[in-house]
């Protein structure tokens, strides 16, 4: 069966089919990549990372203007929580302050991911959530 559909795979692309890419899973109510800011950058970031459907943020302070473009958010993944009771927090720095964003670093709470992490975990965390960014157009 599988040799089969790779036959069948390898003549459609001789004849010149042009494939869609796959999907790829993502946190849902993203802000279209086009329309973001770093703000919902983000949140995006905190959402993969955590794997919640849902992202409720409170205090949110962003620096679009330092080098690099940043921004300190509290959150929290429970409903109905006040923003003023949200004690988890995120810090997010970026390359852009429009999509592509290339992210290049984030601390959750004071744990922090970055692409020259010396733990090999954290290290790992990183490249998964900005290869998901990078997948939706952050």
């Amino acid at each position: 069966m599988i040799k089969r559909m790779c036959t069948r795979l390898a003549a459609a692309l001789m004849a010149g089919a042009v494939l869609a890419p796959p999907a790829f899973a993502q946190a849902p109510g993203l802000v279209p990549a086009a329309q973001a800011t770093i703000e919902d950058a983000c949140k995006a970031v905190t959402q993969n990372l955590l794997l919640a459907a849902t992202l409720h943020t409170g205090v949110v302070q962003s620096f679009p203007e330092l080098k690099p473009p940043g921004v300190r958010m509290t959150y929290s993944t429970r409903d109905g929580v006040e923003p003023k009771n949200m004690v988890d927090t995120i810090e997010c720095q970026f390359q852009n302050t429009k999509a592509p964003f290339n992210i290049q670093r984030f601390c959750v709470s004071s744990t922090c991911y970055s692409p020259d992490e010396r733990n090999a975990e954290n290290k790992r965390r990183f490249e998964e959530v900005r290869t998901i960014l990078q997948r939706a157009g952050y």
